[in-house]
């Protein structure tokens, strides 16, 4: 039986934190002189405040440690419960948002996913456009630490090949795992920090450029425009964006090594190797189709490709162009580039980098047996040897994904939506790139036109993609809970 007192006091602690955080954009609304959603923020800042304190103080006075079972549970209901408070604020606001969209766009905040129902965010209250933001940015930094010390530990598709890196360098630089993250938080707050200023610089307010630098730390990619990026139309701002869009879809670890005197592990490192490759490739290919098929100018067509390329790998999000209507195999394309992802250990979304590095070497192992069968041939991550555990828990990984994938395709489908658009929904919310393709959800559309049983289906994969879809799906099965 799975002891709930430790989950539900964890729980109360972060509904209590949230409350907090939402008190920020309700003075920024009084400051702004948007009144009613000044009150509208402070009101369920305070109701989400008494529920996160009555339920610390219901479930304290215990001292257990959570095990592998109670952390699943954890993780899931966490993230879930805080969608459910941050949804408030949306649906209490002028915007006239039902509680289903309500929820559907605090889901997407928090997994830092750029769907949005919300139209006209270019007159919207700073408020409601500081909250998105906030809660992506939180969900970046959240997803970074799931990454780094809860994901290894309960190894979740592969993740476990990280896990000695971590207690490596615990060993030698970091004695405490609390320290790990505060030094990682304290990056990717100085990440942050310089977007934000590169993109006042290229021409932001001071306002636009913190959201956004915001949304791109975290490859959320929430924009303060309907147009998103393409409202700008700066090419300094769309360089900005790529860089740290890059910078943000890296192991946030190899930058804690790079301070503390190893920078050369960061361009050692395979992980950034395929993923600087998979960029380069598909910049190209892109850019070759643009130029040759479409015919745009080079530069034009350069500058068009390499931006929404590397929002799609990375998962962010941000668009400049209706890239769905290049062509076909554009489309096709694009549809395979939303499922790469970024690095394991990084804000970014999607299968990741290191599980097409491992299925690679594991077949190339393979295939070598195949031609020399007395041959001795190790698949190896990062000169390490991989383990058969670690193999066959990304190979199902990727069975799993592709389950879930034709699954939550098929429900749209049912929910009323087009073969294009629910496919391309699906492979959006599972690795919480965002924009779909096809002109419902597509690069210049809103996800405010779908039906609620579709918002609800794709919110759940939203859900399960964020975090690496065992750890909420495993929730589902009667076995776990009989453990």
């Amino acid at each position: 039986m799975i002891k709930l007192r430790p989950i539900v006091f964890a729980m109360g602690i972060l509904i209590s934190a949230l409350a907090v955080v939402m008190g920020i954009p309700a003075v920024v609304d009084w400051l702004s002189e948007y009144g009613r959603d000044a009150s509208s923020f402070a009101a369920c800042a305070a109701f989400t405040l008494f529920i996160g304190v009555s339920t610390v103080l219901a479930a304290s006075g215990g001292d257990e440690e959570l095990d592998i079972r109670q952390t699943f549970v954890l993780a899931g209901f966490g993230w879930f419960a805080a969608a459910a408070f941050s949804a408030l604020p949306f649906a209490f606001s002028d915007l006239g948002l039902s509680p289903t969209s309500a929820f559907f766009e605090a889901m997407a905040g928090v997994t830092a996913t750029a769907s949005t129902v919300i139209t006209g965010l270019d007159s919207a209250p700073p408020g409601i456009l500081l909250w998105r933001a906030l809660l992506q940015w939180s969900g970046g930094i959240g997803m970074i630490a799931m990454a780094i010390v809860v994901l290894p530990v309960l190894q979740v598709g592969g993740m476990q090949l990280f896990r000695l890196e971590v207690a490596g360098m615990g060993r030698r630089a970091l004695p405490r795992v609390a320290e790990i993250l505060s030094s990682v938080g304290l990056i990717y707050l100085v990440f942050t920090t310089l977007c934000a200023t590169a993109l006042w610089a290229a021409g932001m307010t001071g306002f636009e450029a913190v959201l956004h630098a915001m949304a791109t730390v975290s490859t959320g990619g929430f924009s303060t425009s309907d147009q998103s990026i393409a409202h700008f139309h700066s090419g300094a701002i769309e360089t900005v964006l790529i860089v740290f869009m890059i910078l943000s879809s890296l192991p946030f670890l190899l930058y804690l090594l790079a301070m503390r005197g190893a920078p050369g592990r960061l361009f050692a490192d395979g992980q950034v190797h395929w993923f600087v490759g998979i960029l380069a490739g598909a910049v190209a290919v892109m850019t070759y189709w643009l130029w040759h098929h479409n015919g745009a100018p080079f530069l034009a067509a350069l500058r068009e490709s390499a931006f929404n390329v590397v929002s799609v790998v990375s998962g962010t999000g941000f668009t400049t162009a209706n890239y769905d209507a290049w062509g076909g195999a554009a489309v096709a394309g694009f549809l395979f580039l939303m499922v790469v992802g970024g690095c394991g250990g990084s804000a970014s979304g999607g299968i990741k980098v290191f599980r097409f590095q491992v299925i690679y070497e594991t077949a190339n192992a393979q295939i070598k047996r195949l031609i020399q069968p007395s041959g001795l041939f190790v698949p190896q991550f990062n000169d390490r040897p991989i383990p058969d555990t670690v193999a066959t828990a990304v190979m199902g990984f990727f069975f799993l994904f592709a389950v879930s994938f034709a699954l939550l395709a098929l429900g749209l489908s049912a929910a009323g939506l087009d073969p294009l658009t629910s496919l391309s929904g699906a492979a959006a919310a599972l690795t919480n790139v965002g924009p779909g393709l096809g002109g419902v959800i597509g690069p210049s559309g809103s996800y405010g036109e779908l039906p609620d049983m579709a918002k609800w289906l794709l919110s759940l994969g939203m859900l399960a993609g964020r975090l690496d879809l065992y750890t909420v799906l495993v929730l589902f099965l009667p076995a776990f809970w009989r453990g």
